[in-house]
């Protein structure tokens, strides 16, 4: 596909689904869930701040375990709330970034014109809608257009959306759109496979289920042997 035949698709995307702002980024909760960098807070209040969140948290917690008919008091579940509020401080740490973080100095200049495919990509985020898990792998490739991404960036970047509350469907899409965010490609193709867990231990239970989402878009959308080769390398294409 000629480079001439180029237009400015990516200037079309919704702002709606348009990744998410440096300024929408939220306190680091997430440090009281990690092994490193626990006091390492920019100042006095955001350590005030984000100790305040978390004892929210836990109070909600210890709620919660009292609603369903136990003992918040009993010797095991003591600590339980406070530990539930730091793994889900962990769980919806992509709050706390932005493409302009995650990507950094990942953006290279480059003299390549042939896909880019990053697959097996290991994906947990969490169901908006019952607040349980979903897990699987995203496969993402894109065609450059003078810019090459660092690939660690591409797997940071499905991190960064995956640690949210989510729907496969939007989840699919922002992969795509921070791509192209990030280097305007001439195309993107992102597909995810995950097993959720709303539909394996509740609802239908159904354990082998799985749902397969994809984004298309450029001339990944527009031209079908690019789409297809696409497919074909991530072990996707229909026969």
């Amino acid at each position: 596909i000629s480079k001439a035949t180029h237009v400015d698709w990516y200037s079309t995307v919704s702002e709606m689904d348009k990744p998410t702002s440096c300024n929408d980024t939220r306190l680091p909760l997430s440090r009281f869930d990690s092994q490193g960098d626990r006091d390492c807070w920019s100042s006095a209040k955001e350590k005030e701040d984000s100790e305040g969140k978390l004892e929210l948290l836990s109070t909600s917690y210890k709620i919660i375990i009292q609603a369903v008919g136990e003992d918040p008091n009993r010797e095991e579940l003591l600590k339980t709330p406070l530990r539930a509020a730091k793994a889900l401080c962990f769980f919806t740490k992509g709050y706390e970034e932005s493409i302009q973080s995650v990507v950094a100095d990942g953006i290279f200049d480059a003299d390549h014109d042939e896909m880019v495919l990053c697959k097996d990509i290991d994906l947990y985020s969490m169901c908006e809608h019952h607040l349980v898990p979903f897990y699987g792998r995203v496969s993402v490739g894109y065609l450059p257009l003078g810019k090459i991404l660092g690939l660690s960036k591409i797997a940071r970047i499905v991190e960064m959306y995956s640690r949210r509350f989510q729907t496969q469907e939007r989840l699919t899409r922002q992969i795509a759109d921070a791509i192209v965010e990030a280097i305007h490609p001439r195309g993107v193709g992102v597909v995810v496979e995950a097993t959720h867990m709303c539909m394996t231990m509740r609802g239908v239970s159904k354990p082998s289920s799985k749902t397969i989402s994809s984004s298309m878009l450029g001339v990944f959308r527009d031209d079908p042997r690019t789409r297809e080769e696409f497919l074909a390398l991530t072990g996707h294409m229909t026969r």
